[in-house]
């Protein structure tokens, strides 16, 4: 791949605690998208400011800092405010969902993922 297609791919930053969910989403991305990784939220945030992505996948329950603090944290920034937040998550009820969103997450995918549904999220947003 020449430099400039890879600096043209789209940026996915995705933030799980849990690396075999990096794994699997980085499969289904394939060549299409670059991923950017973060094991916590903490470093969600620091990597969202840093690498500017263009979608941010996160888990909600991490260490360190939790998805919906990374994700307020990530809003509340002037820099990183206008990047989408998509929660991937174990979690489907629906306060959860509501919480997710009044913190400025713009979707909500459920663990276990189906891979159409995640690329379709992704297109959805960038």
């Amino acid at each position: 791949m020449t430099e400039q297609a890879k600096l043209s791919k789209k940026k996915v930053l995705v933030a799980d605690d849990d690396p075999s969910i990096i794994y699997s989403v980085k499969r289904v991305l394939g060549n299409s998208y670059s991923v950017i990784e973060a094991s916590n939220g903490e470093e969600a945030v620091n990597l969202s400011q840093r690498h500017k992505p263009d979608i941010i996948l996160m888990d909600m329950m991490m260490p360190k800092k939790d998805g919906i603090t990374a994700c307020a944290e990530i809003k509340a920034n002037q820099t990183t405010n206008a990047i989408p937040i998509v929660m991937l998550t174990g979690v489907g009820y629906q306060l959860n969902k509501d919480l997710a969103a009044s913190t400025g997450a713009s979707g909500y995918i459920t663990k276990p993922f189906k891979p159409q549904e995640l690329l379709d999220t992704i297109s959805n947003f960038i």
